[in-house]
């Protein structure tokens, strides 16, 4: 099919559009690819819904070759199903909520768990059923504080979720393979090249979960690849390995020492190593693990913050990491879901006179402490280890004080910022810190939503037996971002032929009236016939210099130039992906083109 750009519905543009900050964004928006409609949603113009559609298809085809079964639900749901998981609370403000002119509630989907359950619930019964594989591409709603990126990260994007249904683990683990097998093979059709990393549940609930992502600069997530191992997983997944407790028979007793002035782990730092009187002696790096002179990692820093329930209520949390290491905020929320995470303000510590900001030490911390405050350690912070914290007076630190000989805690939490070079948790080899998107998400789901929403089935034995879940996610739209991030240059986007919106991009750049527009015309139906897709560029009163550069800006794999060649009888072959140039003679362009794009 021929589509010429004198009618299409497109528009490109010079300039970067102010708000794009990630190349996709830009190029996908310059390209006339999407249009921004509100903050974090977008409207897809032709050229933006051809590839879509094509990402779509290859998701489609993969799931459907396991065996799995297309059906499509409503974007807008009732609230009881959501109410009945926990999830109408746990969503906090990410849930579009809305209601009737009833006033009765209902919600924007965000991911569908419980109506795919509800489903299948409403029409099996035994074991005979089981398994059963379900999906749906569709439309999800989640309101974003800070959407950003353009697709990558807005408010309403198209996703595929699937779900599996087994009568035990065993079963589920089959699903879950051939979902994970068939995600390996919709990637690599896409053209991206992904990790698979060990992740998180979050919300969603369930045991193992694994993530797809895309390594990339401009990503989100970051994670970690160990040097010597195949472990990977994402930092807010990763568990650093296990810390032998420490012999602190040596250590002397712990002492309230007058520091003025130094209320950051820096100033606290140089004060230790200049003064006579606090040097740092053998014992002490004896019981702290570290040698030679004090540094920020012989320090206890106690961090404050407060988190916002999804009911509303407000709790503190403190936590003990040593002074080299910050609180990783991602890793903190995803430890603490579904409760969100707020600083831990001004306001918060006038009401808590107890608290001297910059000297916070573990003697006024812990759920049993007047002021209960839940205090949890970084598992560094092993037993027989010995730190200098704070004193809670002003201008005070106490100095070898042992954790389980002088204080104690409520339970740990590895939240603490993951850097390269930490050892691996598996092998103790240097970790590797890279960035992805994340372009999937599978989920062992067990029996979380089947036992909350009545899932069950006769066995063989007669027996009811709650069902065991699976759920598995690709971001469709986000692919699209995904693949223009992987796939551009400085002239423009690059499309791989599995996703491109045309073939092939026809250009004539001559005069009204000469031979390049026959040939062009010529070339078009000749490759049409042939059953390509074929963007011929075909405008009145537009410069050769601007097809050019919107040629390369629109990133179709190949473009033909017809231009003065043609008066030589060659037209010039630019190869998008393989970054190559050629001329070659016109009677020999369509096989060749027609030959690349098989």
């Amino acid at each position: 099919m021929i589509h010429r750009l004198s009618t299409l519905f497109v528009r490109t543009l010079r300039d970067d559009p102010a708000e794009a900050e990630v190349p996709s964004h830009r190029l996908l928006v310059r390209a006339g690819y999407i249009r921004r409609a509100a903050p974090g949603g977008y409207t897809w113009l032709p050229l933006g819904m051809r590839v879509l559609q094509r990402v779509e298809q290859i998701v489609r085809e993969e799931m459907n070759a396991i065996g799995a079964q297309e059906v499509h639900f409503p974007a807008l749901l009732p609230r009881e199903p959501y109410d009945a998981t926990g999830r109408w609370t746990d969503y906090g403000p990410n849930l579009f909520r809305l209601q009737d002119r009833r006033g009765v509630d209902y919600l924007l989907g965000p991911t569908h768990e419980e109506m795919f359950t509800l489903l299948v619930k409403d029409l099996y019964g035994s074991y005979k059923d089981l398994p059963v594989w379900l999906y749906q591409i569709q439309t999800k709603y989640r309101d974003e504080a800070r959407p950003r990126a353009g697709l990558l990260r807005g408010r309403e994007f198209v996703m595929k979720d699937s779900y599996s249904f087994d009568l035990d683990d065993d079963g589920l683990q089959r699903s879950y393979d051939a979902h994970r097998a068939a995600y390996v093979k919709i990637f690599a059709r896409l053209g991206l090249d992904v990790v698979i990393v060990k992740a998180m549940s979050g919300a969603m609930g369930g045991s193992a979960s694994e993530e797809f992502l895309s390594p990339c600069a401009s990503g989100e997530d970051t994670f970690v690849r160990c040097s010597a191992c195949d472990y990977r997983a994402n930092t807010e997944a990763v568990r650093i390995g296990t810390v032998p407790a420490i012999d602190a028979s040596g250590t002397p007793a712990a002492r309230v020492v007058d520091t003025p002035n130094t209320p950051t782990i820096q100033t606290l730092v140089d004060l230790l190593n200049g003064r006579d009187d606090l040097r740092r002696t053998p014992s002490d790096a004896s019981a702290s693990g570290n040698a030679g002179a004090w540094s920020a990692a012989d320090t206890l820093k106690n961090v404050l913050v407060m988190l916002r329930h999804p009911d509303g209520s407000r709790t503190p949390l403190a936590i003990g990491v040593p002074g080299d290491r910050e609180v990783d905020t991602k890793r903190l929320e995803a430890a603490v879901s579904p409760a969100e995470v707020d600083a831990f303000g001004d306001a918060d510590f006038a009401s808590r006179p107890g608290l001297v900001k910059g000297y916070i030490g573990p003697d006024v911390l812990g759920e049993k402490k007047p002021l209960g405050i839940r205090y949890l350690l970084d598992p560094r912070v092993v037993a027989g280890s010995a730190w200098v914290t704070g004193a809670n007076e002003p201008g005070h630190h106490v100095v070898h004080l042992v954790h389980g000989r002088d204080f104690t805690a409520d339970g740990v939490i590895d939240v603490a910022e993951v850097r390269d070079t930490d050892p691996c948790p598996t092998c103790g080899s240097h970790l590797r810190i890279e960035r992805g998107i994340e372009m999937g998400h599978v989920f062992q789901l067990g029996r979380k939503y089947a036992e909350v929403l009545g899932l069950q089935v006769l066995d063989e034995k007669g027996k009811q037996r709650v069902v065991t879940m699976g759920s598995y996610g690709v971001g469709v739209s986000r692919a699209v971002a995904a693949i223009a991030e992987l796939h551009h240059d400085q002239l423009g986007l690059r499309w791989p032929r599995s996703v491109a919106p045309m073939d092939v991009h026809v250009v004539i750049a001559g005069k009204p009236g000469d031979d390049t527009g026959p040939a062009a015309e010529a070339l078009a139906a000749e490759l049409s016939k042939a059953g390509l897709h074929v963007l011929l560029d075909d405008r009145d009163g537009v410069s050769p210099g601007v097809r050019f550069k919107d040629a390369e800006l629109l990133g179709m794999p190949m473009i033909v130039i017809a231009g003065r060649g043609v008066a030589k009888g060659v037209l010039e072959v630019r190869d998008r992906i393989a970054g190559t140039t050629t001329e070659l003679p016109i009677d020999q362009v369509a096989a060749h083109v027609i030959a690349a794009s098989a």
